[in-house]
C-alpha cells in the first residue's frame, strides 16, 4: 500500500464517476438494495445473525469467493471474513473493509414505521442499522463486481462480526482465527457512520458489573444488617469522583469531542421490599479513555476504595458481606498514525485534512492493536444511530460509493 495514496489522488481528482465511467444515481443509490435486505434481518445483539450472514456467504461463494465463519460458543452467532484476491493470486496484505451486522434493541421506542421494514422518504433511507451501520456492509457488498471486475494489485478482504454493540464482542475470536492463519492485512477501514470524514481517533471502552452482598434483615433492625443498595450507592458516588477528577484534571485532547476520559454508572438494581434491609445490589459501570491512558489503574482506584475501604466496614456486621467485580467488555482506544498507508489513503479519497476524534468506540482498536493500521469512514450522522427513526441520508450512501469505487480504482494494477 506504500504507493497507494498518491494513486488516490490522482484517482479522486478524476471526479465521482463508477469505475463504468457514469456518474452514481442521486435518485436511487446502487446499493439500497443490498442495504434494504439487510436492514430487513433483525440482528438485535440478542438474537442470532446467522441468516444475515449465511445470506452474505451464500452471495460471496456464488461468485467464487470462500468465506470464513468464527461461531459464538453457543453457535448462534457469527463473524464472516472473506478474501478477493489479487490480480496475481495473492491473499496476502491489502486493505479489510469492514462493519458489524449487529444493531441495537428498539425496545420502549416510539418508531413512525416498523424498525426492520425499511423506508425511504425524503431523501432519507430509514430503518434500524441503516445508519449503524448495514448502509456500509451494503455498499460494501453492492462494490464486489467491480471489486472482481478490477485487477487488483493487493486484496481486499471483508470482515463482519457479531455482536459490536455490547462491547466488541465477536471481533475478537475473527481476528485471531486471521492471525492463526497467519493473515496479515496491511490496513483496515471500518464504515462506522463518520459522514464520510476520516476519524483517526477514539477512546476505549471497559465495562464492568459490580456485585455487592450485604447481609439482610427488618429494616427496624437496620443496625444489625449490611445495606447493600447503600455500600453500592458510596461506589458508585466515588466512581463520580473520579469521573469528576478526570473532567477536572485531565489529560485532555482538544481534538476530541469530549476532550477528558469519562467514567458513568448506567444500571442499577437491588432489595426486595422498603421494610427489608438488601441483601444484594447490582449495577453496570462503565470508563470511557483518552488513548495513551492507563485503563487498569481507573479499575484499579475502584477496586481499592471497595477492598481497602468499604468491605471492612461491611465485614465488621457480617462476615460474608463482599464486593465483586466482573469485567463485561474491553475494547481498546484507536490512535491511527498519519504516517500510515491507510490513514493517506483515506485522507487523499475524502480530500480531507481535518483532524477528526471521537469519543464513541468501535473495532477498528482492535484491528490496530492486532497490528492492522485502522481508521474509521462510513456514510450517516452518529447522531441518527441507536435512535427511534433511524436514518442515512441517500445522498451519504452515494457518497460511500463514489469513496468505495475511488478505493477501488486507487487499488488497480496500472
Amino acid at each position: 500500500m506504500s504507493d497507494i495514496a498518491e494513486t488516490a489522488r490522482a484517482v479522486r481528482d478524476t471526479g465521482d464517476a463508477s469505475p463504468d465511467g457514469k456518474r452514481p444515481d442521486l435518485a436511487r443509490p446502487r446499493s439500497l438494495d443490498w442495504i434494504e435486505r439487510l436492514i430487513a434481518f433483525n440482528t438485535v445483539s440478542r438474537e442470532s445473525n446467522l441468516g444475515l450472514i449465511e445470506t452474505i456467504r451464500d452471495h460471496l461463494t456464488h461468485r467464487g469467493i470462500t468465506s470464513t465463519l468464527t461461531y459464538d460458543a453457543g453457535h448462534n452467532k457469527a463473524n464472516l471474513f472473506a478474501t478477493i484476491p489479487a490480480a496475481s493470486g495473492a491473499t496476502q496484505g491489502g486493505l479489510v473493509l469492514s462493519g458489524h451486522t449487529d444493531v441495537v434493541p428498539v425496545d420502549g421506542q416510539q418508531w413512525d414505521t416498523d424498525p426492520f421494514v425499511p423506508v425511504v422518504r425524503d431523501g432519507k433511507l430509514f430503518g434500524r442499522g441503516s445508519c449503524d451501520m448495514k448502509g456500509y456492509i451494503g455498499v460494501v457488498l453492492t462494490a464486489l463486481p467491480d471489486l472482481l471486475a478490477t485487477r487488483l494489485d493487493k486484496p481486499v478482504h471483508f470482515a463482519f462480526s457479531y455482536d459490536e454493540e455490547i462491547g466488541c464482542i465477536g471481533a475478537p475470536s475473527m481476528i485471531a482465527e486471521l492471525q492463526e492463519r497467519g493473515v496479515r492485512p496491511d490496513g483496515c477501514i471500518v464504515g462506522e457512520p463518520t459522514s464520510m470524514r476520516p476519524i483517526v481517533a477514539h477512546k476505549s471502552i471497559n465495562s464492568y458489573r459490580c456485585c455487592v452482598r450485604g447481609h439482610a434483615t427488618h429494616s427496624s433492625l437496620t443496625p444489625k444488617g449490611v445495606n447493600a443498595i447503600e455500600y453500592a450507592a458510596r461506589l458508585i458516588c466515588h466512581i463520580r469522583d473520579i469521573a469528576d477528577g478526570l473532567k477536572r484534571e485531565g489529560p485532555f485532547d482538544e481534538d476530541f469531542d469530549v476532550p477528558f476520559s469519562t467514567a458513568s454508572t448506567g444500571q442499577i438494581q437491588g432489595g426486595i421490599a422498603v421494610n427489608t434491609v438488601p441483601e444484594l445490589c447490582e449495577f453496570v459501570f462503565e470508563y470511557r479513555t483518552l488513548p495513551g491512558v492507563d485503563t487498569h489503574k481507573l479499575i484499579e482506584r475502584i477496586e481499592t476504595y471497595a477492598r481497602e475501604t468499604l468491605v471492612p466496614e461491611m465485614r465488621k456486621v457480617a462476615p460474608h458481606a463482599s464486593i465483586e467485580f466482573t469485567r463485561r467488555s474491553a475494547s481498546p482506544s484507536l490512535e491511527a498514525s498519519e504516517q500510515d498507508a491507510v490513514t493517506r489513503l483515506v485522507r487523499a479519497l475524502t480530500a480531507d485534512q481535518a483532524v477528526h476524534k471521537v469519543a464513541y468506540g468501535t473495532e477498528a482498536g482492535l484491528f490496530q492493536r492486532a497490528g492492522i493500521p485502522s481508521v474509521i469512514c462510513g456514510p450517516g450522522d452518529i447522531e441518527q444511530a441507536h435512535k427511534p427513526n433511524e436514518f442515512v441520508l441517500l445522498d451519504q450512501i452515494v457518497q460511500c460509493e463514489a469513496f468505495v469505487a475511488k478505493l477501488i480504482r486507487s487499488m488497480a494494477l496500472a
